[in-house]
């Protein structure tokens, strides 16, 4: 793990309900759906970790403690797998509960993203944070996405969200930006809309499971009202900072997997599987 981060918390929105996966998210959290081995949580733990971030902050819901005992020791587990081949299987998430502290909250009532941010303001406090959707299973060869974005942080010192190109078409599944290009692939936000119809979309530049948030995001968050299907949303805070030019959009280096669809999470497992073969 990385030393001397400036973040040092990774926000984790655990608490939806995973209806697309359903039955098989009936009584297990979206967020331990496995992709190989691994459940898609502990891809963006390490991915946080691997930024230089010890401690993990989870917004969980009813039905979600799986998360909890994944990321605890399980005493009887280890004992009986001791000493034989698969106890190096259990390495990885050992590491993890040593290094790092996790924390958790509840999000009682199903408000939007920015609603699940603001519930784990407690478990924040007052200092920048990165935020992490686990469904979105960023991978890259050398950096990590949140390793280049808190390098960004850095330089910046203001918001930063990842952003990537699609399909315009499909401008009304997620948040999309408009702005100044000031280097190759990163923009100083001016415009910011959340789930705009492809007409309306001032770009093909959608926002993916990965910011970076300063402590004002909270102030603001409790000044938002609740915007598309009644939820807070977090692209209508940052609009507010971007209003002063504090928001900055990364085109990440990497490649994404939106595994909250069916299609995007057997792209993963098959394209994992035959990376990890070779």
């Amino acid at each position: 793990m990385k030393k001397n981060s400036s973040i040092h918390v990774c926000l984790f929105p655990a608490a939806g309900y995973g209806t697309r996966f359903l039955p098989a998210t009936k009584a297990m959290p979206k967020e331990m759906l496995p992709i190989l081995t691994k459940p898609l949580i502990q891809y963006g733990v390490e991915e946080a970790m691997d930024a230089g971030m010890n401690t993990m902050a989870i917004v969980t819901g009813r039905g979600k403690r799986a998360i909890e005992d994944h990321f605890d020791v399980s005493y009887e587990l280890e004992h009986q797998i001791k000493g034989t081949t698969k106890e190096k299987m259990l390495a990885d998430i050992r590491h993890i509960i040593d290094k790092c502290t996790f924390a958790y909250t509840r999000q009682v009532e199903m408000k939007g993203l920015g609603h699940a941010i603001l519930t784990g303001e407690p478990l924040v406090g007052n200092q920048p944070f990165a935020v992490i959707l686990a469904d979105d299973l960023c991978v890259n060869d050398s950096e990590g996405v949140l390793t280049q974005m808190v390098t960004l942080y850095n330089k910046y010192q203001c918001s930063i969200v990842a952003i990537e190109e699609i399909n315009s078409k499909y401008t009304d599944k997620y948040g999309i930006i408009a702005g100044e290009e000031i280097e190759n692939g990163i923009y100083r936000v001016n415009t910011m809309v959340e789930k705009p119809s492809p007409a309306d979309a001032p770009s093909n530049l959608a926002i993916i499971g990965r910011y970076i948030l300063t402590p004002d995001i909270f102030e603001i968050l409790k000044n938002t009202k609740p915007g598309k299907s009644g939820e807070i949303q977090i692209t209508d805070a940052l609009m507010e900072q971007a209003k002063s030019g504090n928001v900055i959009a990364y085109k990440f280096q990497g490649k994404r997997y939106d595994c909250g669809s069916i299609d995007g999470y057997v792209q993963a497992t098959v394209e994992l599987y035959e990376k990890e073969k070779k």
